[in-house]
């Protein structure tokens, strides 16, 4: 069978490379193509494979390097089959499209350098230094109050995933205990603001309903952030207003990996 596909392939190449005929170089850059990267089988055009020159794709269609092929007759190629995905994928579409989250950077270099794909390789980088600058850049959330944005909590991390996780958690601690959610506070990217943020006489800051129903402390707003943030192997840097002279009574958290 192995050799059946390859003597055709042979023959259909040397048509390809002898005829100059439009039509038939029109067929021959349409060809369909099976590959088996990995174990995972993908089928595409020739003219894909080709569309960068001197890649090892291209050199292989062009039977410039050698490929063997599997049991079925499909070009096999030992690599990341999975990963082979995005490589098409980036050859169909000429750009890179990654589904979000994708974390495998690294992984898919790799997988570039091998296929000799230049443009892949540095479209990767310079993605992968976009998310590490990111990461390095501080996010923030701040919880105040809707009247007097002095009044309130912010909480630095690099880790913008992070913050978002706190936002949540601190979103769904007030939301159980308001029953007018979310008519009491409004919610933006970066900012919480409560309706009713009151201090205490003993300097507590407290979130109050408008009818004075109690609600909870800024504090346990504020200890929900630092148990998160010990739990999910943060540390917390510094409190940014030292000068409350304690943590509880700072009005900045800034936690760090």
């Amino acid at each position: 069978m192995e050799r059946r596909t390859n003597r055709r392939e042979k023959e259909c190449d040397d048509k390809c490379h002898n005829s100059e005929d439009g039509e038939q170089s029109l067929k021959c850059k349409t060809a369909l193509v099976t590959l088996n990267v990995g174990g995972y089988l993908y089928i595409t055009q020739k003219q894909t494979l080709c569309k960068y020159p001197d890649s090892y794709l291209e050199g292989v269609m062009n039977r410039k390097i050698f490929c063997p092929m599997d049991a079925d007759g499909h070009y096999f190629i030992d690599r990341d089959g999975l990963l082979f995905r995005h490589v098409l994928n980036f050859l169909r579409n000429g750009e890179l499209l990654l589904p979000e989250g994708f974390q495998e950077n690294q992984l898919l270099v790799q997988e570039a350098d091998f296929f000799k794909l230049k443009a892949l390789n540095e479209a990767v980088k310079s993605r992968w230094e976009k998310e590490q600058q990111a990461a390095r850049e501080t996010t923030f959330l701040e919880i105040t109050d809707n009247h007097d944005r002095s009044q309130g909590l912010r909480i630095f991390c690099n880790a913008p995933d992070f913050i978002s996780k706190i936002k949540a958690r601190i979103i769904l601690v007030s939301k159980s205990r308001l029953d007018g959610f979310p008519e009491e506070f409004c919610i933006s990217s970066t900012v919480i603001q409560f309706k009713y943020f009151i201090k205490s006489e003993n300097g507590t800051r407290l979130v109050l309903k408008e009818d004075n129903t109690f609600v909870c402390t800024l504090e346990t707003l504020k200890f929900e952030a630092i148990m998160m943030a010990l739990k999910c192997g943060f540390r917390l840097l510094t409190s940014l207003d030292c000068s409350k002279g304690s943590i509880v009574q700072s009005d900045a958290l800034h936690f760090i990996k």
